[in-house]
Parts: C-alpha cells; sequence; structure tokens
C-alpha cells in the first residue's frame, strides 16, 4: 500500500503562488509551467493566481490610501493628482471611452498591471471592492492569455526555458511595437 503524502501538493501550490506573487512578468510562465510539470490542475493554478493578486490588493492598498491623503495636503502633489485624473481621461479615450467606466479600466489594468488599474479605478472614483474587482479581472484576462501561450509554446518546444524567454521576450517586445506603430499611424 502506497502512502500518499499530503503536503508535496501544499508545498507545489505554495511554490506556484511565490512565484505568481513575484512582481515582474515572468511569474506567470514560469508558476504556469511547474503547476503543469508537477500535474497541478488548471483551476486551482488560476486560483492561486488569483490568490496572489487577492494578496496584492491588501498590501497595495493601504500605500494608496496614504499617497491619497498625502497628495491632498501637499499643493503640489494635489496639482499632479489633477493632472493624473486628466491623463486618466486621456487613456481611457485610447480604449474608445469617454469616462473611466469598468470595461475601460478592466482594458488599462489588462494592458498594463493591476496596480496602474487599481489606481485609476480610484481616480476615477471607485471604492475598494469595485476597484479592485475592475483590477483584478484586468489582470485575469492576461493572466488567462500568458498561461494559454506559455502551454502551448512549451508543447512546441518542450523545453520550459525556451518556452519562458520567447514568452518573455513577446512580453515585453509586443508592447514597444505597438506603441511604435501607433506613434508612425499619428
Amino acid at each position: 500500500m502506497e502512502i500518499i503524502d499530503l503536503n508535496q501538493p501544499i508545498s507545489i501550490m505554495f511554490s506556484v503562488l511565490k512565484l505568481f506573487i513575484i512582481p515582474v512578468g515572468g511569474g506567470i510562465p514560469a508558476g504556469v509551467l511547474l503547476a503543469q510539470g508537477k500535474g497541478l490542475a488548471w483551476p486551482i493554478t488560476t486560483i492561486l493566481y488569483l490568490v496572489s493578486d487577492i494578496a496584492l490588493a491588501l498590501v497595495f492598498e493601504p500605500v494608496l490610501r496614504l499617497v491619497a491623503v498625502t497628495v491632498s495636503r501637499i499643493p503640489f502633489l494635489t496639482r499632479f493628482s489633477a493632472t493624473f485624473k486628466a491623463m486618466t481621461a486621456l487613456s481611457v479615450a485610447h480604449f474608445g471611452g469617454t469616462s473611466a467606466g469598468p470595461l475601460a479600466l478592466v482594458l488599462i489594468s489588462f494592458g498594463v498591471d493591476p496596480m496602474t488599474g487599481r489606481t485609476t479605478a480610484h481616480a476615477a472614483g471607485h471604492g475598494f471592492i469595485a476597484g479592485w474587482a475592475i483590477a483584478i479581472a484586468g489582470d485575469m484576462l492576461y493572466f488567462a492569455v500568458i498561461a494559454l501561450t506559455t502551454l502551448r509554446l512549451n508543447s512546441y518546444f518542450r523545453d520550459p526555458s525556451t518556452t519562458m524567454i520567447i514568452v518573455l521576450g513577446v512580453m515585453f517586445v509586443v508592447p514597444m511595437l505597438v506603441r511604435y506603430f501607433r506613434a508612425r499611424q499619428r
């Protein structure tokens, strides 16, 4: 009779979660490949990424609130905040909206990161729950795209290192190319 070690799946999940908490793009491909390699089911992997986003919300929100209070008390920063809100309106206009509605904010979170998404949602007047729900929705869409791309590429290359290098390269190069071609169109 084989003895099942219940600590091993928990250890694997914790290792994947640690990779997802890393605040740079390499955490997603590495975490997804580790989860797949260790036989972790994709729903569990997705839930672990959601947990990492919730942890980010709990850590980042107090910092955001502190910055907001500080900004309101320093005239230079108050002017900077007003400029930021105007720039947010311009950013939202690039996504086809005229106001910072939820869909535009989800797209900002998808295109940049959840902290920027939350900051933009805060500037648009969304509270803690709605603001983070919007930011996390955009980040979960980003996770889905990167996770599926990573898994598909790894099925072709069968080498996690090569797959990660390609995915990370694309993650950094594609946004630069998009900005370049948008600038040329103007």
